[in-house]
């Protein structure tokens, strides 16, 4: 029997190949990890999101020089860093969010403010990094890498917006007062959060979604730091439950399909 002629079509849609790295690419993309973790490391050890690159060759048995080889300077090295990081929250929230069906924005909201709060919990140095105080004589460049990386990691949050608006489940907030600067801000479009293809937020309804962000922000801000130690781990899950509650009916969400999950 003759060879069926290969579709075309199909054929170009297969993933193509990665040529394999060499020895010394390995070598290289190994010691450049050993590099970000060896960093991290004494972000933790150290309690600050600030280092020297001395401490961390010292910590690898290196030159500080050597290390120039990898990172161009200390502020090359945290930019990578920050774009990890922002990726790592985001692939964790969406993993979260995708446990739900689109058409359960509510619940969907409740997936992503506990896997917010329980990433920062575990990595409270790396959201230090991100969402914390800035780090001293660090200015991240105002395009590239970690503009993107932090809209990324936001969009997850205002997509359980977009959907509801789409499934027509979203209500009028609650606070409907927008101050004139925010309808400005939303009539010019000037949001550089907001994915190309989304649709339009009426003033209300950001000002909603950023009483939602802040809220989660805020409070798991503050256990993350330590700030909320004072209570019970059991009360601080109640409050923190509750205080999403809030400002999800505020905003206008839907309540979870499984509210009993979220009571």
């Amino acid at each position: 029997m003759a060879d069926e002629p290969i579709d075309a079509t199909v054929a170009d849609d297969r993933p193509a190949e990665q040529p394999a790295m060499s020895r010394r690419e390995r070598a290289r993309a190994a010691t450049v990890d050993e590099i970000k973790n060896t960093a991290l490391q004494l972000m933790r050890e150290q309690g600050t999101t600030d280092f020297r690159f001395s401490d961390i060759a010292r910590h690898m048995g290196m030159t500080a020089p050597a290390l120039y080889r990898y990172f161009a300077d200390r502020d090359e090295l945290l930019t990578q860093l920050i774009v990890d990081a922002f990726a790592d929250l985001g692939a964790a929230v969406a993993e979260e969010r995708d446990r739900l069906p689109k058409d359960d924005p509510g619940g969907r909201f409740f997936a992503v403010a506990q896997a917010y709060r329980r990433w920062a919990l575990g990595e409270s140095q790396r959201f230090a990094l991100i969402l914390g105080m800035p780090v001293p004589g660090y200015a991240a460049p105002d395009e590239g890498s970690v503009t993107e990386a932090a809209r990324g990691a936001m969009i997850e949050l205002k997509s359980l917006f977009f959907d509801a608006i789409e499934l027509g489940v979203l209500r009028e907030p609650r606070f409907r007062d927008a101050p004139d600067p925010v309808c400005r801000f939303t009539a010019g479009r000037d949001d550089p959060m907001q994915p190309d293809d989304a649709p339009a937020l009426s003033a209300e309804t950001f000002q909603a979604m950023l009483h939602c962000w802040t809220a989660l922000h805020g409070f798991t801000s503050l256990e993350a730091y330590g700030h909320l130690d004072w209570l019970p781990a059991d009360a601080r899950e109640g409050i923190f439950e509750t205080n999403m509650r809030v400002v999800a009916d505020a905003a206008g969400l839907p309540p979870p399909a499984n509210a009993a999950n979220s009571a």
